[in-house]
């Protein structure tokens, strides 16, 4: 056989298996919000919309908790194969929350964990974990249904920010930041530092970013006077639960919280929630000293 003809046919070959590679549908964001009602954002090739309990007033200790420190619900969406999933974290009052279990596996989701995350809040908060596979549009609106029919949670778009420079940035967000040693986004009264691990995390068999809840998540506000409160959840595997806890601790920093937040996940992985309450240098030392106890990027 003559080498040119050889030739031709690797590349005949070769052009005919590039060809034949699916490819992925773009996920359609459109179907989300028309669902939803709300509008979210990419992060990667995954969509988030932000859900706040903007509508309940939450207290610790005498605190006046910002939607943005524990009170936010949440949904991501991204592509897998030929359909998309969805994952997320409702936040819901004691009496919602069994109504909107029930809504959610009638509508064919799962739930994947139902816990606390605080102490001592008042009114008593829960959060419910959930899970879907299906079309992106159809997830979307089985969640709206559900939240509609359980819950008070808004369902429209939040108002226009105010036209003007955005207020600017009180000391403390700077010591935070400083102290841990990792630069977050100030938004509506609260420091958010996301900080994400080093492995890939499946679930289900699907790869899950950061985005879709696999980093720690840190979010500090003032308290109202001198100091600042802090809440959030690590992201640890087994052998590091109790470093960070002990870290934790040590630093006068209550864990509130323990459990899972997936079902079917690689690696295992647990979150820990925390509330913190004291000057910002005192609770910047603190976390950079749990975090230290962990594989983070």
């Amino acid at each position: 056989m003559r080498p040119s003809f050889i030739l031709s046919s690797v590349l005949f070959l070769s052009a005919v298996s590039v060809t034949a590679l699916p490819t992925q549908a773009k996920l359609d964001t459109a179907a989300i919000d028309h669902a939803l009602g709300v509008p979210g954002a990419m992060q990667g090739d995954v969509y988030r919309v932000g859900l706040p309990r903007t509508d309940l007033a939450v207290t610790v200790d005498g605190i006046a908790i910002r939607p943005g420190l524990a009170l936010g619900s949440w949904a991501a969406f991204k592509r897998a194969g030929d359909h998309a999933v969805v994952h997320g974290d409702l936040v819901l009052l004691d009496s919602e929350a069994p109504g909107l279990i029930a809504k959610l596996l009638a509508g064919g989701l799962d739930v994947t964990a139902v816990h606390n995350h605080l102490m001592r809040e008042k009114p008593q908060i829960k959060y419910v974990h959930y899970w879907g596979t299906g079309p992106e549009g159809t997830l979307a609106q089985k969640l709206h249904d559900a939240l509609a029919a359980a819950t008070k949670t808004p369902l429209t778009p939040p108002a226009a920010a105010a036209p003007g420079a955005p207020p600017a940035e009180p000391g403390w967000v700077a010591t935070l930041q400083t102290g841990i040693g990792r630069t977050g986004t100030f938004r509506g009264g609260v420091l958010g530092i996301s900080v994400p691990r080093p492995e890939t995390i499946m679930m289900m068999g699907v790869e899950l970013p950061p985005s879709m809840g696999m980093a720690t998540a840190l979010n500090f506000q003032s308290d109202g006077a001198t100091g600042i409160a802090g809440t959030g959840d690590f992201v640890m595997t087994d052998d590091e639960v109790n470093p960070v806890a002990r870290a934790l601790t040590a630093a006068g920093i209550e864990v509130t919280a323990l459990h899972n937040h997936m079902l079917h996940g690689s690696p295992v992985l647990y979150f820990m929630h925390f509330w913190a309450h004291d000057g910002a240098d005192k609770v910047a030392a603190g976390i950079k000293s749990a975090l230290a106890a962990m594989k983070t990027k």
